[in-house]
């Protein structure tokens, strides 16, 4: 049996508008093992953002709990917090987030430096990464230099750097082109496989999400699951 890396247990979410109490969640349930991959699919605003936040630690449920690699999100300081997403939690937004006054390279060494390795290793293990999603050509471009698709790899690449047990992005592919989308979804499945991380993937792209091991619909504040 694989190992959890992200426990989800009756998760419960709302927001006020004015006196109007809006339930976003409501008793959401989800466990991800090693290598998993999922997608989160649903309607615009039927909170699948809300739910991606709350799984990395992002937003805080109004109940419920969220545990990544067995330790429990709301029992942890923001120091503790920081450590453990750095260590073991990628993240991926739709818009790449990318440093513009640093390199490829240098983006995607950051996380390990600010974990405390050395700058040499960490822009060793960078270049390597780089690598893995074929951009060893570009490694000392900046973003303003790269293609969206060429801006999205590199955010794969800090996100997987420091070998984290899971990865949850967040629309990654909603900001580019149909081909390039294709090709950051088949990047995103290789190394899933090859590295044996986790992804859990929010998404409109329904012909993506039926790549996924496993498929969950968001609807009504409540997941549903089916094989994908």
């Amino acid at each position: 049996m694989k190992s959890k890396v992200l426990v989800a247990e009756n998760l419960f979410k709302s927001y006020w508008q004015g006196d109007q109490e809006v339930k976003v969640l409501q008793d959401l349930n989800l466990t991800v093992r090693e290598g998993d991959t999922l997608a989160v699919v649903g309607v615009s605003g039927s909170g699948k953002s809300t739910f991606l936040h709350l799984l990395a630690g992002l937003d805080q449920p109004d109940h419920g709990s969220v545990s990544i690699m067995g330790s429990d999100l709301g029992d942890l300081s923001q120091s503790k917090l920081g450590e453990l997403r750095n260590k073991h939690l990628g993240f991926v937004y739709q818009f790449h987030h990318l440093l513009p006054e640093f390199s490829a390279q240098e983006n995607v060494a950051l996380p390990l430096m600010i974990g405390g390795l050395g700058r040499a290793k960490a822009e060793m293990a960078a270049a390597e990464m780089l690598g893995e999603v074929g951009l060893t050509h570009r490694i000392s471009h900046y973003p303003s230099a790269l293609s969206g698709g060429e801006r999205q790899r590199v955010a794969i690449a800090r996100a997987l750097v420091g070998s984290p047990g899971i990865v949850l992005a967040d629309e990654p592919t909603g900001n580019l082109d149909e081909k390039s989308a294709d090709q950051i979804h088949d990047l995103m499945m290789s190394l899933s496989s090859q590295l044996n991380v986790a992804f859990v993937v929010v998404t409109h792209n329904l012909q993506f999400a039926g790549r996924m091991q496993r498929v969950s619909e968001l609807h009504s504040g409540c997941l549903t699951e089916s094989a994908g």
